[in-house]
């Protein structure tokens, strides 16, 4: 039996992986509302049986898409307090996924995936905000505008760098890195917390 279950597991990693690479060729000719169950399918080669075994819906397959590439990147208030590391591996694991697997670069590039991204984002808010709120003076609204600043900019950024082919992203990234601190320390407390961002 347990011979079977893996067998059937690797079937499921397998079918659900031709599913997902389908979607991100397809997102290459079509806007994400144009993309059809029935064309993916067909580019996958498989019948829409198995594609609704695996998921309800193409918003589904994109959930889970969006879910295995934000899955090892930090969260926003790690990603707001990396550049105080000096270590060249501690910049922003988000922003460096995104430009070092180009497999789901092509997500950025859709205005309807772009603000699901943003969605995905917002779990991590309310960390954000509360650390925010807990080393300034910010109201609630304050810092809130502040994590979608942050969020929409890193996105714009992301998505200008892939149309562009950068091929300097750390330069940008240190420069970003810089504005950001800058803009946190002038309105932070200026106390012992906030020795974190020097």
């Amino acid at each position: 039996m347990e011979k079977k279950t893996r067998t059937e597991d690797r079937r499921v990693i397998y079918t659900k992986s031709s599913i997902k690479e389908a979607f991100l060729k397809l997102l290459k000719k079509n806007s994400f509302p144009k993309i059809t169950v029935t064309e993916l399918c067909r580019l996958a080669e498989i019948n829409r049986g198995t594609f609704y075994l695996h998921y309800y819906d193409m918003n589904d397959v994109l959930d889970d898409l969006l879910n295995e590439m934000l899955a090892d990147t930090t969260s926003v208030v790690e990603h707001l307090l990396a550049p105080q590391c000096q270590n060249a591996n501690c910049s922003y694991p988000f922003c460096d996924k995104i430009h070092s697997d180009d497999r789901y670069q092509i997500l950025f590039l859709d205005d309807t995936i772009s603000s699901k991204i943003i969605e995905k984002m917002t779990g991590t808010k309310e960390n954000y905000v509360r650390w925010l709120m807990s080393h300034s003076l910010l109201t609630f609204e304050e810092a809130e505008a502040v994590f979608y600043f942050q969020m929409n900019g890193c996105l714009t950024i992301n998505k200008l760098m892939i149309r562009n082919h950068c091929s300097d992203w750390k330069k940008i990234q240190k420069t970003i890195d810089s504005f950001i601190k800058a803009g946190l320390k002038s309105f932070l407390i200026h106390d012992q917390r906030d020795e974190v961002l020097k």
